[in-house]
């Protein structure tokens, strides 16, 4: 019989299937995508945001465990279980190593990502390539990893875990992990959790999703139904801008749009609707999906002129251009006088102190709703762009409520051979918002937290059963 089960294939899950291999534990991976599609929506991914308390390798400066916890604390709304979140933080003072171990090696910040330069590691190659690493590292460690295999049930004998089941296929394992993700591909779940608007809207018909098209949620849905404790709302996501020209599935990070700071945001209406200027980018950029949702149509349009242009990643697809606001308006479907009105009330609005998008400037506005309150700079300079941006979901935030050791619980009580680790327990850190990379550090800390203390459990068994043969 199998030790570890690990039902899942992305970051949290590999770590999980290494840590238990590395502790002894026989262990078998089951990913839902086909090989060319494994790694869910870590294959995505950039970065890891990381406590550490001098510089490090890559890592400039400080970031203590102090203002990593208050930059959790601000984008969650205090909506987190604090000692989870700590028990991330702090793994991730340490984890680098580990990944570095097995292949995994880092780079510094690329241009159009410096404010990242103090708190994030960034992964040479990105996602895909952290993703192959852990991929060869658990070959040559004797992982069995087998590919096209979505659990659709599991077998729980009350909280303890028997076997999962692929159809008529049963697998048996002394201990399982589950690290599969969210349901943030299944549109008809997004669909329920958000409901009707009071336009008579279904906002969920009008996302599209950065990430994988393989997190159904099919196991988080079969947990629920069995009783486990969950946490979190299932209208909560990771949920970024990105462009409306995305496709659907896997737009990954090239479809984000990172020129907000920079200009204006307006909707349908041609009308502003919240403070482009509220903080550093990287600190915000994932609030922005949630606020076009809130908006008719769930579409709006980032505004820049020529003096924003460089100052930003450049994503896939081109702005529209245009050399006059008028003609920009028209260009993108919107009303004109509307339209100019709003820019020429913004830019009458701005007080301009000394423009620097490195810091927490003073260029500001009065007399305007909604105030910007950094990096304010009329758009004056031609030519003119704008981007139209749709909620881009990258993970939801429903899921299955653990404690520091990763243990899935049933009705408060742990199960004595059940984990969870990544998307499928986010929602005890984040109950909402996002900051740059703590998907990652999550799904990191507690992958190996889970392989882990599924490898203890495991390994304890076998030694009781040694000792009853005995």
């Amino acid at each position: 019989m199998i030790d570890v089960l690990v039902i899942g294939g992305g970051n949290a899950a590999l770590c999980a299937a290494l840590m238990a291999r590395e502790a002894g534990a026989s262990v078998m991976v089951l990913e839902s995508a086909p090989r060319e599609w494994r790694g869910g929506n870590s294959q995505h991914t950039r970065n890891l945001r990381c406590m550490h308390d001098a510089p490090q390798d890559v890592l400039l400066e400080a970031y203590p465990e102090e203002e990593f916890w208050q930059d959790l604390l601000k984008v969650t709304g205090g909506i987190t279980n604090e000692h989870l979140a700590r028990v991330a933080i702090r793994h991730s003072a340490t984890c680098r190593d580990w990944m570095r171990k097995h292949g995994v090696n880092f780079q510094p910040p690329l241009s159009g990502t410096l404010h990242l330069a103090r708190t994030n590691a960034f992964f040479m190659g990105g996602g895909k390539a952290l993703i192959n690493a852990y991929y060869r590292s658990a070959e040559a460690l004797g992982v069995d990893i087998r590919y096209d295999c979505t659990v659709d049930a599991l077998e729980l004998d009350g909280g303890r875990f028997v076997a999962a089941r692929i159809g008529d296929t049963r697998i048996e394992a002394r201990t399982c992990v589950l690290a599969s993700g969210g349901f943030e591909s299944n549109l008809a779940w997004l669909r329920e959790a958000w409901g009707q608007n009071e336009r008579g809207e279904w906002p969920a018909d009008n996302f599209l999703i950065r990430g994988t098209r393989y997190n159904m949620g099919v196991l988080l849905r079969y947990m629920i139904d069995a009783g486990a404790d969950i946490i979190g709302d299932p209208s909560q996501s990771h949920c970024v801008a990105i462009d409306a020209r995305a496709p659907l599935y896997d737009g990954g990070i090239c479809t984000r749009i990172d020129c907000v700071s920079l200009g204006v945001v307006v909707n349908r209406d041609a009308q502003r609707f919240y403070d482009e200027g509220e903080d550093f980018w990287p600190k915000r950029y994932a609030i922005w999906g949630r606020l076009t949702a809130m908006q008719p149509g769930q579409i709006a349009y980032s505004i820049i002129d020529a003096k924003a242009v460089g100052r930003f990643m450049p994503p896939v697809f081109p702005g529209t251009k245009a050399n006059t606001l008028e003609e920009l308006a028209r260009a993108v479907g919107l009303d004109e006088a509307a339209f100019v009105d709003t820019i020429k009330q913004y830019n009458a609005a701005c007080r301009i102190g000394t423009f620097d998008h490195t810091v927490l400037d003073d260029c500001h506005t009065e007399g305007v709703t909604p105030a910007k309150t950094h990096w304010a700079r009329p758009i004056d300079t031609a030519p003119f762009y704008a981007y139209p941006v749709r909620p881009g979901i990258t993970f939801t935030y429903l899921g299955l409520k653990v404690d520091e050791d990763a243990t899935v619980h049933f009705g408060g009580q742990p199960s004595p051979n059940l984990f969870a680790a990544g998307e499928m327990m986010a929602g005890n850190v984040l109950g909402k918002g996002y900051t740059a990379g703590v998907g990652m550090t999550i799904g990191t800390a507690f992958g190996r937290i889970a392989g882990t203390s599924a490898a203890a459990a495991a390994l304890n068994k076998n030694e009781g059963a040694r000792r009853e043969a005995a």
